[in-house]
């Protein structure tokens, strides 16, 4: 599947108080969406409100970024958390963020798993249910956004919640369309032209290639640039550049 158009989102608002991770205010220049930290992996009450301001101002889409408790591992520890902390603690971080989209004039118009939680919900059945108990937990019927095929995406269907398919331009994948993990060697690439060509091939042509060499469909509505890494902005200008250079429409998704 290809689209006409595709949906550009960022991790952002990780930091802690003083300590930034990522340039927010650069990256909302050029993204169509905004996963926020509501927390648990990063953030705090003043960087969600200054984000979800900026973001508004942009006319940037509002989403929850959910994670597992665990500010100093970054949320990228896998945890066993029994489903209704979970569905809790989900429902809690979109809340939270809730509060400063509203007064931005917004709203959170998405929820997107992070780290060790998201890569969990790919496989574990009894985690994504958690995850989208929390956001029916919330009280909004709000979009998951997550990797194609996931179990996240059958919970999340079956409860009767959208979902939109996600790709990364960065981020190396296996043969089965799973992401390669962080900790194995070339698990994210770096080189800029490479990013690049992967994310026009995404966008255009919903194929990726893996570790392996061979195609993998990703049927992509939005493409993922991560904020964390060096050169982010430049590199997150140069695709959205190059998107639009060959006719792909760079919009939100809701």
């Amino acid at each position: 599947m290809t689209w006409a158009s595709i949906d550009l989102n960022a991790d952002l608002g990780e930091g802690f108080g003083h300590w930034r991770l990522t340039d927010d205010e650069q990256l909302l220049s050029v993204v169509t969406s905004a996963n926020v930290a509501c927390g648990f992996h990063a953030g705090d009450a003043v960087t969600m409100r200054r984000v979800c301001d900026l973001a508004a101002e942009r006319g940037v889409r509002i989403g929850a970024q959910v994670s597992y408790r665990d500010l100093a591992g970054f949320g990228r520890r896998s945890m066993d958390v029994p489903a209704d902390e979970l569905a809790a603690e989900t429902a809690y971080q979109i809340g939270a963020l809730e509060v400063f989209a509203r007064a931005a004039g917004s709203r959170v118009s998405y929820v997107k798993p992070h780290g060790a939680l998201y890569n969990r919900v790919v496989h574990d059945e009894e985690q994504a249910a958690a995850v989208v108990d929390g956001v029916l937990l919330s009280g909004e019927r709000l979009p998951l956004l997550g990797l194609p095929g996931s179990r996240l995406h059958t919970m999340a269907e079956k409860a009767g919640l959208p979902v939109v398919t996600e790709a990364f331009a960065d981020r190396a994948y296996t043969a089965q369309g799973t992401l390669v993990p962080r900790a194995e060697s070339g698990a994210v690439i770096s080189d800029p032209a490479t990013v690049v060509e992967r994310s026009v091939s995404m966008a255009r042509f919903g194929v990726v290639t893996s570790r392996c060499g061979s195609s993998v469909s990703v049927r992509a509505r939005s493409l993922c640039l991560h904020g964390d890494t060096a050169g982010a902005v430049a590199l997150a200008r140069e695709v959205r550049g190059r998107l639009e250079g060959v006719g792909v429409r760079v919009e939100a998704f809701v």
